[in-house]
């Protein structure tokens, strides 16, 4: 069974580039170039065109024109997938390669990755976050209880037993969808403060309800605060990239005024803290107090 998923592996590979030599081809399926050459053999005697040359750009190849049936996809369609396929390995998703390589090589479509480059991963973010992912992905395919260790935003630590549910990117950060055994509800988990991750032997049978989201509409906004912020034009750029255009007015002297509604929580004051001396909260009165005890204990450190 190995050998035939090998052999599949290869003409994928050569599906999807002009020429490839064997010793590459052994590197990529980890054998030796004397397995290489007899399942080449092998390919040959069972129909599959395969041409060697020596020298400059020699290599293995298949004979011009030679494709998969591909009939039943436009050529649209087709480069819609590998452009997909190209952005999941783009952002380390595991076996996002191995699979690009084998529907471009359906499709005998000629990869160009150079275009575009995604990463998902923040500044020093480490191995061990992309595979935390891969080992998620492993978790809710199969349904099995994970445990953890957590950090909220208040920075306590938590240990935590959940069902897996979802992975979501959104924003800047993954997230885990689960539900939480100890707290009976669905609650959403930040993957950069998750440690200790661990895929139990438990299986569980909970489904993520159809009507879940991320991010709930609040149904009674009027309790939470309306900020009113001025932001200098220097930072300009970033308000435009932080606050949708519907909620930011520029002021006659450049000023850019930002309204929205947010909690009194220590997230929130920290996010505002992230602009510096660029942003002056108005209202509510409340919030520029407690920013400005903030300050008032930044600034003692450093008395």
């Amino acid at each position: 069974m190995m050998q035939i998923d090998r052999l599949l592996q290869i003409v994928f590979l050569l599906l999807s580039r002009e020429h490839i030599t064997a010793k590459q081809l052994a590197e990529e399926l980890c054998v030796s170039t004397r397995t290489i050459y007899r399942d080449v053999n092998i390919l040959s005697i069972a129909g599959i065109p395969i041409a060697s040359q020596k020298g400059y750009r020699g290599g293995l190849s298949l004979l011009q024109g030679y494709s998969l049936d591909k009939s039943y996809f436009t050529q649209a369609e087709q480069s819609n997938m590998i452009q997909a396929l190209q952005i999941l390995k783009s952002s380390h998703y595991p076996e996002a390669d191995k699979l690009l390589n084998k529907v471009a090589g359906l499709f005998s479509h000629r990869l160009q990755s150079e275009w575009l480059e995604i990463d998902f991963s923040y500044w020093g973010s480490p191995e061990k976050e992309r595979n935390n992912i891969a080992a998620l992905e492993r978790a809710i395919i199969n349904k099995y209880v994970i445990a953890f260790t957590y950090f909220n935003t208040e920075l306590a630590i938590t240990e935590q037993t959940v069902e897996p549910l979802k992975l979501v990117f959104k924003s800047h950060a993954w997230y885990l969808i689960a539900y939480s055994r100890r707290k009976k509800e669905i609650r959403t988990y930040k993957m950069s403060r998750i440690r200790e991750l661990q895929i139990t032997n438990q299986m569980f049978d909970r489904e993520l309800p159809e009507d879940f989201s991320l991010t709930p509409a609040y149904r009674e906004t009027y309790q939470i605060p309306l900020f009113v912020l001025h932001f200098s034009e220097k930072i300009a750029y970033k308000v435009y990239d932080e606050f949708q255009e519907k909620d930011i007015k520029k002021l006659e002297d450049g000023t850019l005024e930002v309204t929205f509604r947010y909690q009194l929580s220590d997230w929130t004051f920290l996010y505002l803290l992230s602009f510096g001396e660029y942003v002056e909260i108005i209202k509510p009165v409340e919030a520029r107090n407690i920013l400005k005890e903030k300050a008032r204990k930044i600034l003692s450190m450093y008395l």
